[in-house]
Parts: structure tokens; sequence; C-alpha cells
């Protein structure tokens, strides 16, 4: 037995059964629960507050590029659905759908929000009428329900929670500039809040969403080698607008159509986070985002007990003046080694420990969750020592991240080097795509990897189609995902 394993042992190790390794973790360190709805999870404080956190940072970027926050129904009419049809082709399978309330029989179907393209466009064309009026940037928190078959809390539920943004320009240039625009904010925002590394390109035709003109993502790697689709940008064209008849008078005084973008982020990115930095002994939670950056724990005999406990305290108020989020653990029924275990387990990035010894030598020690490194500081400086290790957990953790990606990135020139590289390695593969919907799907039945995006900046140019030889219209990222 490993000397991790007998650290946490209602935790299944990485190597042994990844799926249930996530489960264990998020289940022992109280992220989320089952809720009696198939389907459906209850967030815990902690599981929620780390969405919470994310919502903070995120809120902040849009509205620093011009963009405000409203919220529309939940429920969407019917026939809002009929008149993009690509978009309810795409969505249907997916829709829970209200027939009845207060014991009558509607009228019309109402769908449960699975986005809300329909219902914006539908207010959209009340609100715009003139040039003056664009472009209208708008994002909205809310929960959306996609009545999935197969789920996994966090990563695919039945029900999530998101931001959608959504936008209307004069022309396709301004309309393009906001999509690339909002996949660079979901870029800084995974790498340097997340600390995860990501690659950008844009979606092929199978792949894009339904009912967009072109669709971007980032995708990041999990430690099983599996991909997620971090976020997504969607330039819409005039295909919204003219369903929904979102017109507006232009500076030359003709009606014109509005180009719409949509473009989110979901509570898939707390899984994410959690599959890309956990390890055997549990979470390891990125510093920025953390609900508790930073544990107390006073240590030392009963009769030192109160001048230490007394110095905790005042350590404690100077951290959270300076804006550390901060938790004292002095519970004297529990020993240390069991504290540092648990919040190891629960991976919150630094752990404070205070002793007698320490008191009289005027330091404490600071204990990285991602390196071990123990380090010595002096207690006038904490709250700066603190910060500078936060940000040291946080590079850390990324070029771990980014150093696990690389070493399970390869390369292949046709689908049996794809096959047998995925069986062997797991990870994402580089390969060349004639630009055929056959091709795409050939891969996809014999590997089970699908398109993840065409890279805007591949490690190589690949000159073949993996799979019919022809030349190559697109290097491609292959990956089995979730």
């Amino acid at each position: 037995m490993s000397k991790d394993k007998g650290f946490v042992t209602e935790i299944t190790p990485q190597g042994e059964d990844f799926s249930r390794w996530y489960i264990d973790v998020i289940k022992k360190a109280e992220l989320m629960d089952y809720s009696p709805v198939r389907g459906c999870i209850v967030f815990r404080p902690d599981g929620y507050e780390l969405w919470e956190n994310m919502q903070r940072e995120l809120d902040q970027r849009f509205k620093d590029t011009g963009h405000r926050n409203a919220y529309f129904p939940l429920f969407i009419p019917e026939s809002f659905f009929q008149k993009e049809k690509e978009h309810v082709e795409g969505f249907n399978p997916e829709l829970p759908w209200v027939t009845e309330a207060g014991g009558e029989k509607l009228e019309e179907r109402l769908a449960i929000r699975p986005t809300s393209e329909t219902m914006i466009g539908h207010m959209y064309s009340k609100w715009i009428n003139s040039y003056r009026d664009l472009p209208l940037l708008i994002n909205q928190w809310a929960n959306v329900v996609r009545w999935e078959k197969r789920t996994l809390p966090f990563l695919r539920t039945s029900e999530f929670l998101w931001q959608e943004g959504h936008t209307a320009h004069e022309d396709e240039a301004d309309a393009r500039r906001e999509t690339m625009q909002m996949l660079d904010v979901y870029t800084d925002f995974v790498e340097n809040v997340l600390a995860i590394p990501v690659i950008k390109g844009q979606k092929t035709p199978s792949e894009k969403f339904a009912g967009a003109v072109d669709t971007y993502s980032i995708e990041a790697m999990m430690r099983d080698g599996r991909a997620v689709q971090a976020g997504t940008s969607h330039y819409l064209g005039t295909n919204f607008a003219v369903a929904f008849d979102i017109k507006y008078l232009s500076r030359e005084n003709t009606q014109e159509y509005c180009h719409t973008t949509s473009w989110g982020v979901s509570t898939r990115l707390i899984g994410s986070l959690i599959m890309v930095h956990g390890d055997d002994r549990g979470l390891v939670l990125p510093p920025k985002v953390a609900p508790t950056q930073v544990i107390m724990i006073p240590i030392g005999p009963p009769k030192t007990r109160d001048q230490v406990i007394a110095k905790t305290d005042e350590l404690f108020a100077e951290l959270k003046k300076a804006g550390v989020r901060v938790r004292v653990d002095d519970r004297s029924d529990v020993s240390p080694g069991w504290k540092f275990n648990e919040y190891e387990m629960r991976g919150i990035p630094i752990r404070l420990e205070l002793g007698p010894r320490d008191l009289e030598n005027g330091v404490c020690v600071l204990v990285s969750r991602v390196s071990g490194e123990k380090k010595q500081v002096p207690l006038e400086n904490l709250a700066d020592e603190v910060k500078a290790m936060l940000e040291q957990v946080h590079q850390e953790m990324y070029r771990r991240a980014l150093q696990f990606r690389e070493e399970h990135f390869f390369s292949a020139d046709t689908l049996d080097e794809l096959k047998s590289k995925l069986e062997e390695h797991r990870g994402f593969a580089l390969a060349g795509w004639c630009g055929s919907e056959a091709c795409e799907k050939q891969v996809k039945e014999e590997s089970g990897a699908t398109s993840r995006n065409i890279p805007f900046e591949p490690a190589e140019t690949k000159n073949k189609c993996l799979v019919c030889g022809d030349p190559s219209k697109h290097t491609v990222v292959f990956a089995r995902a979730y």
C-alpha cells in the first residue's frame, strides 16, 4: 500500500478507476450530493462557493467588456422552437415539456429552457429598432435543463448552472469580433484563474452549435486523457435574426437584419478543475476560486493552548483583513494529523501550522497542497508570504497540468495509428482531416474519439486525412470526451 493510499482510505486511486476516484472525491469533500430527481444534484456549500467564486471572476470580465446582466423566463413556448429549424432539431431529444398547469392542459406546450436564443431573439426584435440600439450586449446567469441519458455530477447533469451571453450587432465584422473576444475572455479565465491550459480552435460543422454559422471552443485535457469542452462562443450570423425578425434601421436608412452571437460556460468547469488537478489524496483547488485558501491549525500541548489559540485568532484577523479566505480548526478532540489529511483531501491550497515553539521564535509553518513544500515564515510578514505562496501554488498547478497535456498529446497519420495510441497512451491526437463528414464519423465509430476543434495554433500541420488519405483541409484535435 502506498503512503498516499494509507492517508485517504476511502478514495479509490486514479490509476485503479478514474471515474470511481472522481465520485469518491466529490462526495467525500462534500461538494455535492445526489438529489431524488434522476440526473440532478444538490450543490453543497463548498461546491456552490466554487461556482460563486468563478461567477464573480467572470462577471467582472463581462462587465469590463461592456456587457450587462439581465434575466429571461425559464419557460419557452413551443412555437419559438419552430422558427429556427436547425436549432430545434439539435435540442429536441433533450427537451422536457410542461403540458399542464393549474390542473388544466396548456394550449401550447412550454419547454423548460435548454438555452435562451429563441426567447432572447423574441425580446431583441422588440428592443432593437435602429443602429443606435446596437451593439446590444447582454449576459444571463441562469439554470438550464437538458434531459441527459447518461449523467456525471458537474460535468453532465439534467439541470445545470451557467451563463449565456447574447449580443446583437450591425454587421458580420463586429459580431465576429465579439465572438473571438469572448473566446479570449474564457481562455484568460480558465488558464489564469482555474490554472487549466486549453486549446483554442473552431468546431467542425458537425460539432457546431445547432443554428450557428461558426462555433469556437476551448478544450481541456483531464487526467484520464479525456477532453472537456470548457467554453464555447458562437457566431450566429443572421439565422436567429431572420427567424425572430431582429431588424434595425441602418445608417443608410434601410432595414437590415442584425448579426448575433451567443457564448457560455457552465458548472462543468467545477468537474474540469477537479479532474485536471486532483490526485490520489483528493482535491487540489486553484487558489483563486478555492472557498478556503488557508486552513490554520494550532498545535501543541494543553498547557500552551490558550497562548497559541490567542495568536492564531490574531493572525486569522490579519489574513482576513488582507483579503485571504481563511478558516481556523482549533478543535481539541481531533488530532493534528487527522486535520492535515482532511484538509489535504479537501484541496485547500495552504495549511498554516502554529505551535508553542513557533510562537517563541515569531514564525509559523506554511505547507503547499500542490508541492507539499513546508516553509517557515516570520509572523510579521505573514500576509505577504501567504499571498506569494498562493501565487506559487497557482503557477505550479498550471505547470503540472500543461506538462501532463504535453506528455499525452500525440500525432497520428492514420486511423489505425490513432486507435492504437488512444488505447496505449490515452490523450489527444493531432491528425489531418479532408473535411468530409463521412471520414469524421468513421473516426468516431471506430475509435470513440470525436473532433474537439481545429486549433488556431497546431503544434504541426498534417497534410493527409487520417481516414481516406486525401489531402487534408484541416489539422484537427481528436479525443475521447466527457
